[in-house]
């Protein structure tokens, strides 16, 4: 079936008109069509997208039988952290054996200017790095050491070990089946090797649903989540520092900046990202390592609290399988792994060896969950921010970000400043990274037609972003989001034998 530019309209306006069936209660006639629609389509995110994605696939029974504990794993987080464990495993712990061979390569060891692409291994890298490197590293963290303790930080550590496996595999598919267009551009990822390689072992209908199942995802992902949501969350974070800024004086000049960058291509992405996040990081990472360091000999300490508490938690709901479903939750949705969007960054690096950038791309859940999320747990744990009862509220609250800061601000009182800059440049980077994402996919879906159409819906949804509370539309891109792993894993594990065929000759040539 070929996607015409009328049926992806006709496709888009059925899936945003399933929303409105909800609205069949009588008290809701008595409301506006605009009232109506907006409480349909929260009643849809809520009963049905949250419903699938976090219904707990009947071990909420299973557990309460065996264990007494009135507690399931969210489908979601159990269909990504299979995915993982079974990748480390099926790819031999291609996760530590070819770590050192990853940093070689990102140092331009093995750089080609001749190798077809348009960006380098280091810049596909930081690009991918600037989607998932962000808040879920500031407020995530926080979140789940509020809800499973300190010890959810060791799960969360390996959940983000297995996740390494899970993008090598995606990536090297995003390369393997790469279509470079007439004029040097490169359309890579999920939408691509789920279309092409499951055609190729003669699944041609299903993977055509999965990659345009994938490719709807993605762009309301990018619109929404990975955008509007930054936006208005970068704008909290700003306002609280410089109070004087004005929510639309920000969305403009955000939306301006982010303009600059995507209209450009994935080229300029990539210099930009290439840019950005190592900066970003370094700012982070330095602040996270002044405190460590005047606080040297707690550290020990620091690590102790974490492990003793992963096993033995105290006081925690489900007490220890609470403690390992909120770790790996939160590395889940930390590094993006099993998602798929990294895929399509990393499709555009310079290589004729799709192995070489899949190990590239271990490196991402490494730097982002290992060292990021692990620095800010060790801050969180030493300034004593967990169990402050100062900070009660925050915690009860969720409200992760403000708890992160308050646990940097007790050592370092401009912190405050820092977080509002970091905050700043995780979202820039992270929308223009999605901007390429949802742009592969808009292309995949109309046949290129149409793309500056797809340049100024992002746009627009940046500025809405920092002016108003979008609500259900926000869930609803999240929502998103997580749904891109189901096609995407799911494709992934019928082409996973290709994967381990090909990373046999590529290590024997190696070695």
């Amino acid at each position: 079936m070929r996607i015409t530019k009328k049926r992806v309209w006709l496709y888009t306006l059925l899936f945003l008109l399933i929303p409105t069936i909800a609205w069949a209660q009588d008290e809701s006639r008595s409301q506006t069509v605009f009232e109506a629609i907006n409480d349909g389509f929260a009643w849809f995110v809520n009963n049905v997208i949250f419903g699938v994605l976090f219904w707990d696939a009947g071990t909420g029974y299973l557990f309460k039988y065996l264990f007494g504990i009135d507690m399931g794993i969210p489908l979601i987080v159990l269909w990504l952290i299979v995915g993982g464990i079974f990748f480390t495993f099926r790819m031999g712990f291609i996760n530590i054996r070819a770590f050192r061979h990853a940093v070689d390569v990102v140092r331009g060891k093995y750089d080609d200017p001749n190798d077809s692409g348009e960006v380098s291994h280091f810049q596909a890298l930081a690009t991918a790095l600037s989607a998932t490197v962000g808040l879920g590293n500031i407020a995530g963290v926080a979140i789940a050491v509020s809800v499973g303790g300190p010890g959810a930080v060791f799960w969360m550590t390996v959940g983000g070990f297995f996740g390494m496996s899970s993008k090598f595999v995606e990536c090297t598919l995003g390369q393997k089946y790469r279509v470079v267009n007439p004029d040097g551009t490169i359309s890579g990822g999920p939408m691509r090797y789920l279309s092409e390689g499951l055609k190729r072992i003669n699944y041609p209908i299903f993977g055509r649903v999965l990659a345009i199942a994938f490719s709807f995802f993605c762009i309301f992902a990018a619109l929404g989540g990975a955008n509007m949501f930054q936006a208005n969350q970068s704008f909290g974070a700003v306002s609280r520092v410089f109070p004087f800024v004005p929510n639309w004086l920000y969305g403009a000049v955000l939306a301006t900046l982010v303009g600059l960058v995507i209209i450009g291509g994935v080229r300029r992405i990539g210099q930009v990202a290439g840019t950005i996040v190592p900066f970003m990081c370094i700012l982070y990472v330095t602040a996270s390592l002044f405190i460590l360091m005047t606080n040297f000999t707690a550290i020990p300490g620091a690590f102790w609290v974490i492990i003793s508490q992963a096993f033995q938690p105290e006081a925690i709901e489900g007490g220890i399988l609470g403690v390992i479903i909120q770790g790996f939750r939160r590395s889940a949705f930390s590094n993006e792994a099993g998602l798929g969007s990294a895929a399509i960054a990393h499709s555009a690096a310079r290589t004729d060896e799709p192995i070489r950038e899949g190990i590239v791309s271990l490196l991402e859940p490494f730097i982002d969950t290992i060292v990021v999320c692990n620095m800010t747990a060790l801050v969180i744990v030493i300034t004593g921010a967990y169990n402050n009862p100062e900070y009660e509220q925050l915690r009860a609250t969720g409200a992760g970000a403000e708890l992160t800061a308050a646990a940097f601000g007790s050592s370092i009182t401009w912190f405050p400043i820092i977080l509002a800059i970091a905050v700043f440049f995780f979202a820039f980077s992270t929308m223009i990274s999605w901007s390429y994402y949802g742009e592969r996919c808009w292309d995949y879906l109309t046949g290129g037609q149409g793309l500056i159409i797809y340049k100024i819906l992002f746009l627009m949804a940046t500025f809405m972003g920092a002016i108003v509370a979008p609500g259900p539309v926000i869930d609803f891109s999240d929502g998103m989001l997580l749904g891109m792993a189901f096609p995407n894993l799911l494709g992934v594990y019928f082409l996973c034998p290709q994967v381990a065929r090909d990373l046999k000759d590529y290590m024997a040539r190696y070695n």
